[in-house]
């Protein structure tokens, strides 16, 4: 019922074919790329406007960057990180001689 007022009190204008096609097409790339599917670039040029191709490409400059900076871990944190992979080693060789019933 709150929808039907809405649409009542603005309705909305209909789409061009042309916009048409473009959301649909805007929606299946979205939906490939939530999926983790790769796009090519010459696609997204081809569906979305230049400045928000533009701006696709800055942002993604920032994720480069960010993951950049995330690969480099401080030294603490990387022997805090080995050293919980060896706690994880050893707990797990030490319950498989507990299953094998080597260790009681």
């Amino acid at each position: 019922m709150l929808q039907e007022r809405i649409e009542k009190a603005k309705p909305r204008r209909q789409l061009t074919d042309e916009e048409t096609k473009r959301l649909t097409k805007l929606e299946e790339i979205a939906d490939k790329l939530k999926r983790g599917e790769n796009m090519q670039n010459r696609q997204l040029q081809t569906w979305l406007s230049q400045d928000e191709y533009a701006l696709l490409e800055y942002e993604w400059k920032e994720q480069l960057e960010l993951r950049s900076e995330l690969k480099d871990k401080p030294i603490d944190l990387r022997r805090y990180e080995e050293k919980i992979q060896k706690a994880t080693f050893h707990a797990n060789k030490v319950e498989g001689f507990r299953r094998k019933g080597l260790l009681t």
